[in-house]
């Protein structure tokens, strides 16, 4: 059995897997637990007041494992926490460029949660696409700052 073609436009836009982000009560907690895991230290520490969340990256071959903690208990991420007890939250893909591939998603009538980029972690710039629109899984559509 052979797989179909992936369309066109996703080529064009999505670079590779860029991480996997994983909801947590608490850093404090989970990072030493990963560390162990993954033999291998914290890449990356940042706050993001606009998503309300810490992160803590990790490097695992050529992508990264995001742990995401909730900084208010009412923000995305606590609330997916006080549903599911933590978890793997989304999967992110790197794009080349993020208003291009949002304006191609739309008019291909693909749900979006964000009609525009916004800011997120490490100076990304970032949009979500629906889980209804992946199977149930929430995509990440994440572009590199430039330069």
């Amino acid at each position: 059995m052979s797989l179909p073609e992936p369309p066109p436009f996703a080529r064009k836009f999505i670079k590779k897997i860029d991480h996997l982000g994983i909801a947590v009560s608490s850093l404090e907690t989970a990072v030493p637990l990963y560390e162990a895991l993954l033999g291998a230290t914290v890449e990356h520490l940042e706050e993001v007041p606009t998503e309300k969340v810490k992160t803590a990256f990790f490097s695992v071959g050529e992508t990264h494992l995001e742990l995401l903690e909730p900084t208010d208990p009412d923000s995305v991420i606590g609330q997916f926490i006080a549903k599911r007890r933590g978890g793997i939250h989304h999967l992110c893909f790197e794009v080349t460029d993020l208003d291009a591939a949002l304006a191609e998603y739309k008019a291909r009538g693909v749900r979006l949660i964000d009609q525009v980029a916004r800011p997120g972690a490490q100076g990304c710039r970032v949009a979500f696409v629906h889980p209804a629109a992946s199977g149930g899984v929430l995509i990440e559509l994440s572009e590199k700052p430039r330069g």
